[in-house]
């Protein structure tokens, strides 16, 4: 089968087209012939070199994926059937990654997609959704209380502000001039302009400060100003430790619900019932992948770039 790889980190042009042995499901898995793989920047830090795999290459990227499910082994529990389309969150390790034509995957981290959505829309979900959902449940933020949000107009900031509010909480999200629309229309509250001065604009609305935030674009400690004291921030590279007044970063892996299929699946339902909105930026064939990573690296996506892989089987 064909896989977009790379066998040593470097830029966009790593990647190229691998041919693998074609993965059989073993117990607790299923076997899903892949339709689309969104592109996230996680993927484009691993193929960078950021993050190494414990498996030898290629390395092939890839947290999301889309497709029908091909075979499931017969010692796997599941209430999903072969022909089912559903989307799948992967932990890419070696050439276990989605950027591929087939994959197996834990049961646990299958769902069936969104009713209404295509397989590429789905695509787009389950990283930054369970992201999305790890952060809030995180800050465990009670009904009523304040939210800042940095990245809001990314996909993972798009996400925290609709599960926000659907949880009953006030954001106040930040946003470039050109995105103050789209920030809104996910239901932010109080939309302020991006950058270094966000914080003291966040004091400016909020004297006492927000009770939590969650730091999609990596602003850490320009942050903290804008947290009343005591309170957490929610990081996604790493970053932790207490600041003045009590304030704390707590970093958070997505890879924490990596089989949290009850978590998925309500994310998929909250597709459905209008809470979530994927937002899908525009659609490449596998093999212009490095345009891709290209695109991601300059920055400026709404929504998700997602690779095709190939036409599905007739039904």
């Amino acid at each position: 089968m064909k896989a977009i790889a790379f066998e040593t980190p470097g830029g966009p042009d790593v990647l190229t087209v691998h041919e693998l042995p074609a993965p059989t499901a073993g117990p607790g898995e299923v076997l899903i012939r892949v339709q689309a793989a969104a592109v996230s920047p996680t993927d484009t830090m691993r193929r960078a070199g950021a993050r190494t795999s414990d498996q030898p290459g290629p390395f092939v990227p890839g947290m999301d994926a889309a497709g029908v499910i091909e075979a499931i082994d017969d010692n796997t529990e599941t209430g999903l059937q072969v022909g089912d389309e559903v989307m799948a969150f992967l932990v890419p390790n070696g050439s276990h990654g989605a950027y591929v034509e087939r994959v197996t995957v834990s049961a646990d981290s299958v769902v069936p997609i969104p009713k209404g959505a295509s397989l590429v829309e789905a695509s787009t979900l389950p990283m930054n959704g369970l992201t999305a959902r790890l952060a809030l449940d995180t800050l465990n933020l009670p009904k009523g209380a304040v939210l800042a949000v940095t990245g809001a107009a990314g996909t993972l900031g798009g996400y925290v502000i609709q599960l926000a509010k659907a949880e009953g909480l006030t954001v106040v999200a930040d946003a470039a001039e050109d995105d103050e629309a789209l920030v809104k229309s996910a239901g932010a509250d109080v939309v302020l302009p991006r950058g270094e001065e966000y914080a003291q604009q966040v004091r400016s609305k909020c004297p006492d400060g927000v009770d939590g935030i969650v730091d999609a674009a990596v602003q850490v400690d320009e942050i903290v100003p804008a947290a009343k004291d005591g309170a957490s921030i929610i990081t996604i590279r790493g970053d932790k430790g207490e600041r003045e007044r009590g304030v704390t970063l707590r970093s958070i892996w997505v890879t924490d619900y990596d089989g949290k299929q009850a978590k998925l699946d309500a994310l998929r339902q909250q597709v459905e019932d209008g809470v979530l909105t994927l937002r899908v930026a525009d659609v490449l064939p596998k093999e212009n992948a490095p345009e891709a990573h290209r695109r991601m690296e300059a920055g400026g996506i709404r929504g998700r770039l997602v690779l095709e892989f190939g036409d599905l089987p007739e039904s």
